[in-house]
């Protein structure tokens, strides 16, 4: 069995892959059991939802809980275990799903690489340390680069201090390349344009 981390930048579609995955095996008779950090609270405490309005109903994992008390039943039930966000995970948790891939359960971790500031969640940081499999999901920076910096902004400055985490959705972050991000000012009329002319 194997442990996958698919991570890229926000809006690289990285939940909406997870609810697929979970769908498709369902669908194939697998025994899929979906989980999320408790802090996401954006789509209600216990939804996982897509920004193309796929969704569904998560177990939820406390900062401080374990994995394996969380889970419905034992993790020798399911076959695979799902887990959107997966960057708020501690090391600890990360460690756990580890044991539990170990012991013949397929974990499939998704969630950002790194934050606003360009530096790993804890989460993150332990999925690359020890995941059989890490593949990224690509998304571009409204300049038509690859995306690789999660940018956090207040009207269109970008913000390079402050707590790593903060919950918010396109209101408060981008994706952007590293020149964009560097440039410290989110061009709107450009993007604007850039999503018309892709209508």
């Amino acid at each position: 069995m194997k442990m996958y981390f698919y991570y890229g930048a926000m809006g690289s579609s990285k939940t909406a892959n997870a609810l697929m995955t979970r769908f498709n095996f369902e669908d194939k008779g697998k025994r899929v059991i979906l989980m999320k950090p408790s802090i996401d609270t954006r789509d209600g405490a216990e939804i996982v939802k897509s920004r193309a309005g796929l969704q569904a109903k998560a177990v939820l994992i406390e900062p401080d809980s374990k994995i394996r008390d969380v889970l419905p039943k034992s993790a020798d039930y399911y076959d695979n275990i799902i887990v959107d966000e997966a960057q708020f995970l501690s090391k600890e948790q990360v460690d756990e799903l580890r044991e539990i891939v170990d012991q013949g359960t397929v974990v499939m971790c998704y969630g950002l690489k790194t934050d606003f500031r360009g530096l790993m969640f804890e989460g993150s940081k332990r999925l690359m340390e020890v995941a059989d499999s890490l593949r990224e999901i690509v998304t571009m920076c409204y300049c038509g680069r690859k995306a690789i910096m999660n940018a956090r902004y207040i009207d269109n400055k970008i913000i390079y201090d402050g707590e790593q985490i903060y919950i918010g959705g396109d209101e408060a972050y981008i994706s952007v390349c590293h020149q964009c991000y560097m440039r410290g000012t989110i061009d709107f009329k450009q993007k604007n344009q850039v999503e018309d002319e892709e209508i």
